[in-house]
């Protein structure tokens, strides 16, 4: 699986709208084949960053980057950015999440 996780500064004018002005590319990608997950989270300590994590089937990702809406996305996002956004992206043995042992309910 490829996992990435993606920090994006959104400029302060438009943090606040960045669900709805992110929400066309998000629920792209989310339809594409062997997409696992693409989830925004917004930061508890800066409110104009979000931050994205996305999971692909290994050989998913290069349809990602090479889909309509990821050019379009290119073309768009940079207008509300503050900065290149920070990413980190690996691939890895296995196919979903594993249980955080150490936090174990019930």
């Amino acid at each position: 699986m490829i996992f990435i996780t993606v920090k994006w500064q959104i400029k302060p004018e438009y943090a606040d709208r960045w669900p709805e002005l992110s929400r066309e590319f998000t629920e792209a990608t989310r339809a594409e084949p062997g997409n696992k997950w693409f989830d925004w989270s917004r930061s508890l300590d800066d409110p104009n960053e979000y931050v994205l994590v996305e999971a692909f089937a290994d050989d998913a990702a290069a349809a990602h980057v090479n889909a309509d809406h990821f050019k379009k996305a290119q073309a768009d996002f940079p207008q509300y950015l503050q900065k290149t956004p920070d990413i980190i992206n690996a691939t890895l043995d296995q196919d979903t999440w594993s249980e955080l042992g150490e936090m174990k309910v019930g």
